[in-house]
């Protein structure tokens, strides 16, 4: 009888331990080469603002037919307003100062489509404003509302929004005088309540990261900035993926530089990458490179801008990238197509 017993015991051992193989290799993804390199430097078309002078620390947004870029070193206004397809400038809002309705340190600008209303976080006064994009648009006069008051010891510095109230935002709680931890999370932005994402990669110790979240395809990518190493989980913060290039490691450094602005365009990924590259806070160390995943973190090719890129955004109505570089050209846009992204 204790014989049969052993002998079932070591069969169901020897029927599970592939499973659990395969379940660790199916999450787990190595890339030795991405060599498949496409020079686009000639396909960027130049964008040129005649009405507006940008510094290097705009950052670009696309909302319906409108380019948005907020620049918090502008002198006066730090929001301008684009119409996407011309490029004329239809506002400039936001009028930088501690007063009521200015904003004293301008953060990310969160993007409500379904509504037309996006949200500008103000760092300084610890509080979001709403702003409706077409009050803004048609009312010199028009003043924002305010949305909600952050928690200075836990705030998202970006994020998107999936509803009217639940973002999916990367989350920074400051330590001491000038450390802070990043996490992912769900946030509720008429509430404030964050209810962190169950994974994060256990290898890494100090977590710097940009994000992208794809309702369509029901994921969010974390690319890391000082880690050869992206991952890929489901809405819920499951895991799907991680993705690990040729010169990952697990120390924990910023002196070398990995991944920049991550989007997702339909189902591809697309992320701005360094490769190593010494971080030396000058501006020869931006990427001048776009990887181009599938949404399961296959590789696909890599595109040469020849261009240094600062950020970048995706218009999905005219299929298109537009960048913000810090090179001859400030910034630009890129049309996509099947030979790019396949």
């Amino acid at each position: 009888m204790m014989k049969n017993s052993t002998t079932l015991l070591l069969a169901l051992i020897i029927l599970l331990l592939p499973s659990c193989i395969n379940k660790s290799t199916q999450t787990e993804k190595h890339h030795s080469h991405r060599n498949n390199i496409i020079n686009i430097h000639g396909q960027i078309q130049e964008i040129q603002f005649e009405e507006a002078y940008l510094s290097n620390f705009a950052r670009i947004y696309i909302m319906d037919d409108y380019l948005i870029i907020s620049d918090h070193k502008s002198f006066e206004n730090l929001i301008y307003i684009f119409d996407k397809n011309n490029f004329n400038c239809i506002a400039n809002i936001a009028p930088k100062g501690q007063g009521p309705y200015e904003i004293t340190n301008m953060g990310h600008i969160g993007i409500d489509e379904k509504n037309r209303i996006f949200y500008v976080t103000d760092h300084g006064k610890q509080k979001i404003f709403s702003y409706q994009l077409n009050s803004v648009l048609t009312d010199p006069s028009y003043k924002p509302v305010e949305k909600l008051n952050l928690n200075e010891h836990q705030f998202p510095s970006r994020y998107m929004l999936i509803n009217d109230s639940l973002c999916i935002g990367l989350i920074i709680e400051p330590i001491g005088n000038y450390g802070f931890n990043q996490s992912i999370a769900k946030w509720n932005i008429n509430s404030g309540e964050i209810i962190p994402m169950k994974y994060t990669h256990p290898e890494i110790e100090r977590k710097r990261v940009s994000f992208a979240v794809s309702q369509e395809n029901g994921i969010y990518v974390e690319c890391y900035h000082h880690h050869e190493l992206f991952t890929i989980c489901d809405l819920e913060g499951n895991l799907k993926y991680n993705v690990y290039g040729r010169k990952w490691d697990n120390r924990t450094s910023n002196a070398k530089q990995y991944f920049g602005d991550v989007i997702i365009c339909n189902n591809r990924i697309l992320a701005s990458f360094f490769d190593g590259m010494d971080r030396t806070f000058s501006n020869d160390d931006l990427p001048t490179q776009l990887l181009v995943f599938d949404i399961n973190g296959n590789y696909i090719n890599t595109l040469e801008t020849g261009y240094r890129i600062i950020n970048l955004c995706y218009d999905d109505r005219n299929d298109r990238l537009a960048m913000h570089f810090d090179d001859m050209i400030q910034f630009g846009y890129l049309t996509l197509d099947d030979n790019l992204l396949n």
